[in-house]
């Protein structure tokens, strides 16, 4: 895992083709703007994480 310390206008490039830009940076809260080709999915951690769990539950209770 890489961490970066970045400001707002500030941005860091992804294979080329994945822009990750910060634009606004307040108390404990980042705004990212994230530019990216269309066949690119980009997915909120938490979302991604609640997904995860909701298909580990089902394999597990077709399993049994």
């Amino acid at each position: 895992m890489l961490v970066l310390g970045r400001k707002p206008g500030e941005y860091v490039l992804i294979d080329n083709n994945i822009k990750v830009k910060v634009i606004k940076s307040d108390e404990g809260h980042l705004r990212l703007a994230i530019e990216a080709p269309r066949h690119i999915s980009i997915v909120r951690g938490e979302l991604w994480e609640e997904n995860n769990i909701a298909l580990a539950k089902k394999v597990e209770a077709s399993a049994t």
